[in-house]
């Protein structure tokens, strides 16, 4: 169990807020579900899946590229809260299952399960790839992207604001322990670099990734602060222009159930 401090309510709020700029400034987002759909083209096999099952689907950066790139019967998209809906137009192939996941009784049959960027707030991940195993064929596929330890970690580094990350070991044995055969399991880092420290907070806002900062409240003075002890996050370059970075950590996984 982790991330006991998640309200799940406030995060369903902030991404809610963030639906119209999330697709905008989720530049990493966009270029993990990118990368995400490259790695399922290679492994999986080039059969259609008939059943496809998003787990926590937002804006939908990966729905979409689903779509133009796989041909299937059903797609059954998961998140939070209706909102998301927008982000959709109406087709027949489309089903949706709205609620917390942690909650919610899967769709059973599925071919496949996707997830990009969203099993990191989840507070019991061995139930959820218990209901994933169960719900899928033999052979069928649980392909997601989450996120690792080193994710904004300067954030973390300087507010003690953040989720408990797991590492790439802990993913891998909790994914054999519910029956999976690992077909691909990967890890790197993205670097955003930023003119100004309160740029950073804009970007974490614009992709509501501050949903976990329940107790955080900015005064002018621990902003001020938080933009000078950001100093130690910057660089420098040839012109004597200096940017700030911050840190993403995704994990990428193509895992299969045993037949």
């Amino acid at each position: 169990m982790k991330n006991l401090n998640i309200d799940k309510a406030q995060v369903a709020q902030r991404f809610e807020k963030a639906g119209k700029s999330y697709t905008q400034h989720a530049v990493v987002q966009k270029q993990i579900c990118q990368h995400l759909l490259e790695l399922m083209q290679n492994y999986l096999p080039k059969t259609k899946v008939d059943r496809v099952f998003e787990i926590g689907c937002g804006s939908g950066n990966l729905s979409h590229l689903l779509v133009r790139n796989f041909k299937f019967n059903q797609l059954i998209l998961n998140d939070l809260y209706p909102e998301v809906q927008q982000h959709f137009s109406e087709s027949k192939q489309l089903q949706w299952l709205i609620g917390d996941i942690e909650q919610l009784q899967f769709p059973q049959g599925l071919d496949l399960i996707v997830s990009s960027s969203a099993l990191q707030w989840l507070f019991d991940l061995d139930a959820i790839f218990n209901q994933c195993a169960n719900a899928l064929i033999a052979e069928g596929y649980l392909c997601f992207s989450t996120f690792g330890q080193q994710n904004l970690k300067e954030i973390k580094a300087l507010t003690g604001q953040g989720l408990d990350y797991l590492n790439l070991a802990t993913i891998q044995e909790k994914l054999i322990a519910q029956g999976f055969d690992i077909i691909h399991l990967s890890e790197n880092i993205e670097i955003l670099d930023f003119e100004h420290p309160k740029q950073v907070l804009q970007h974490l806002k614009a992709t509501g990734v501050t949903a976990t900062a329940s107790k955080h409240r900015w005064s002018k003075q621990s902003l001020q602060q938080f933009y000078l002890d950001y100093q130690q996050f910057s660089n420098v370059d040839q012109s004597g222009q200096a940017s700030y970075r911050l840190s993403y950590h995704p994990i990428y996984c193509i895992a299969r159930r045993k037949p």
